[in-house]
């Protein structure tokens, strides 16, 4: 069903993609040379800055599936290939394993060169012909003018890089007459047959072509189609004969995957790398990925601006999304192995089917958010890091410490209209648990019950009731004083207690939050008697200083106590994983309740929130 979908993608994109047996290629550097053969200069094609500097990129023929042996390029590669030159690190390497490595490495060099140069030979001799300054400028192997290039150490990085002939605009390897020259190598052939996705015969191609820029797998490709083991195989058939994929076919599927992973229509969903595309052309192409990956620093709204998008079609005169019927399709690829990939998920819906679910995702996340929160849009990337542990070189969450399937797990929930997995909210209470007597750099109690982590933790509930306990009312954006859901109402008096404790002591650093939070969330029973008992203390001198808060704080309480259904609230010994959510969400609402009513100037948060 993929490799269809891709296949007809390619189809549809065919004007814009290369033709078989070619692919876009970035090409740093390229060797200059005379008609004669001659040595010139060294070109660089890079663009940009720093990190973002960029190879051009050229229409080549494609590369050849290496799999651990020497099999070279038409016409460009690295330096080790295209030269016969040692790569400096991986010749440091073999020095440090001793002379015998090194001899073999010495002579791994000759064997990839010879292949290199064996390629140039048979191609047509009217081919070789426009190739011939290259062919000498092999033959004489004089490279030491090359040496002396500034560029030089630049190129031993490992960087692609080809050849140019004086007075011509493109590479050796993009020229007309060497494109048209290219075809499959007669060992890629495994027979003919039945093509698996056309249904048509053709030959079928035994090592399918590499894809590539997926999280994980090696740089020079991985296959989803792959037999390398005889346990793989079946009626003596040889590799990618177990499953027929015709040569014109497995070259259209990996051209269309390898375009999506280099395009805007591929995000990375923690070990996943997620692409999506529709049959035919659509928006929603253009907005999955502003609506889940973060926002580029120059354009900080683009997330906003296209949700807004979404909401708006229906009313700008556009056939409303909600009614599209044109197929969407979103994979998650992930590589639990260097040259294998994965199938993380498959999610195939309508346009309109997958807009609603996304539009409810986005009002399922909603809820009050403090002042200091300018942007309320959340994208994927920052609800989970919101929940991921941090790591010594992120300050936030870093979400490859997350359970390597969590993230897709998530993004699948999501695509579907799902309950989110359960690890999402175990992981948000870890992280806030946590975080509970985390102090910023002067001393002040930092945010633990953050905007994102209140966001999800609410959308989690109403999935989860929604879809398994209907009758149960949903979370409101902001405080509800008519909810009496024990765990919702136990938040709401511990982020009382803990207000009342810094109207008492203003200033203070150190609040019930600090040691009360965590056990207070999971275990009440255990811990609330005591610290209902330490407010009568906090509320005594509120009394003598504030006495008209001390009434407003006190009405507040009690009414929190003795609303419920049976008049009481009790402290059960434990709270479940969803009321714990639940006490998160009244803590964080109530907070943000009492912030708004409150009339002083108050401290503030390294985020802007009042503590």
């Amino acid at each position: 069903m993929i490799l269809q979908a891709l296949y007809d993608y390619y189809q549809r994109k065919r004007d814009d993609l290369p033709a078989e047996g070619l692919e876009s290629k970035e090409i740093p550097f390229l060797i200059v040379l005379k008609l004669d053969g001659g040595f010139l200069h060294i070109e660089d094609t890079r663009e940009g800055e720093g990190k973002k500097k960029r190879g051009k990129s050229f229409l080549v023929p494609q590369a050849v599936k290496k799999s651990g042996n020497v099999a070279a390029n038409l016409l460009w590669g690295n330096l080790e290939y295209v030269l016969g030159e040692a790569d400096p690190k991986k010749l440091a390497e073999k020095q440090a394993k001793g002379a015998k490595e090194k001899a073999k490495y010495r002579q791994r060099l000759l064997e990839m060169h010879s292949a290199f140069k064996g390629n140039i030979q048979s191609l047509p001799e009217s081919v070789r012909n426009t190739l011939r300054p290259v062919i000498t400028f092999l033959d004489r192997r004089d490279f030491s003018p090359l040496y002396a290039d500034p560029l030089w150490p630049e190129i031993q990085t490992g960087a692609n890089l080809s050849f140019k002939i004086a007075g011509e605009e493109s590479p050796v390897c993009s020229l007309p007459e060497v494109l048209g020259s290219v075809g499959v190598r007669a060992e890629d052939i495994a027979g003919a047959g039945l093509c698996l996705i056309t249904g048509e015969r053709d030959a079928i191609r035994r090592i399918h072509p590499p894809i590539k820029r997926v999280r994980g797998a090696q740089t020079s490709g991985a296959n989803i189609v792959s037999f390398n083991l005889p346990a793989f195989c079946s009626f003596g058939r040889v590799q990618g004969a177990n499953a027929p994929v015709g040569v014109r076919a497995a070259f259209a599927y990996t051209t269309a995957l390898n375009h999506l992973l280099a395009s805007e229509q591929c995000i990375q969903v923690g070990d996943a790398t997620t692409v999506f595309w529709a049959e035919r052309a659509h928006p929603l192409e253009n907005w999955l990925s502003q609506l889940f990956d973060d926002p580029p620093k120059d354009n900080p709204d683009q997330g906003v601006q296209a949700l807004k998008a979404l909401y708006a079609m229906p009313l700008t005169g556009a056939a409303a999304v909600e009614e599209s019927q044109t197929k969407f399709f979103v994979p998650g690829l992930a590589a639990p192995s260097k040259s294998r990939l994965t199938v993380r998920f498959w999610h195939v819906a309508t346009v309109g089917e997958l807009a609603g679910h996304i539009r409810q995702h986005f009002k399922d996340l909603e809820i009050v958010r403090p002042q200091y929160v300018a942007n309320p849009f959340l994208p994927l990337k920052t609800l989970l890091s919101a929940v991921a542990p941090p790591s010594a070189q992120r300050r936030d969450g870093d979400i490859d410490s997350l359970p390597p399937k969590l993230a897709g797990d998530f993004m699948h929930a999501i695509l579907n209209g799902l309950p989110y997995p359960q690890p999402l909210l175990q992981a948000a209470l870890t992280r806030i648990r946590a975080e509970q007597a985390k102090k910023r750099d002067n001393g002040k109690p930092a945010e633990h019950v953050t905007y994102a982590r209140a966001a999800l933790i609410k959308a989690w509930l109403n999935r989860h009731n929604r879809n398994h306990h209907p009758q149960e009312r949903e979370i409101d954006m902001a405080l509800d004083e008519s909810c009496t859901h024990l765990g919702y109402r136990l938040g709401r008096l511990f982020a009382v207690l803990e207000h009342i404790q810094q109207d008492a002591n203003p200033g203070t650093n150190t609040t019930l939050r600090d040691s009360y939070f965590g056990s207070a969330m999971s275990t009440p029973g255990a811990v609330f008697p005591t610290i209902v008992r330490r407010n009568q203390h906090h509320m005594a001198k509120l009394r003598k200083e504030k006495p008209g808060l001390a009434v407003n704080r006190d009405k507040l309480m009690q009414a929190i106590l003795n609303d419920g259904t049976d008049c009481t609230i009790g402290f059960p010994a434990t709270l479940s994983l969803p009321d714990q959510g639940r006490f998160v969400i009244g803590y964080y609402q109530q907070r943000q309740a009492l912030y708004e009513k409150s009339q002083t100037q108050p401290e503030t948060s390294e985020e802007g929130s009042v503590q």
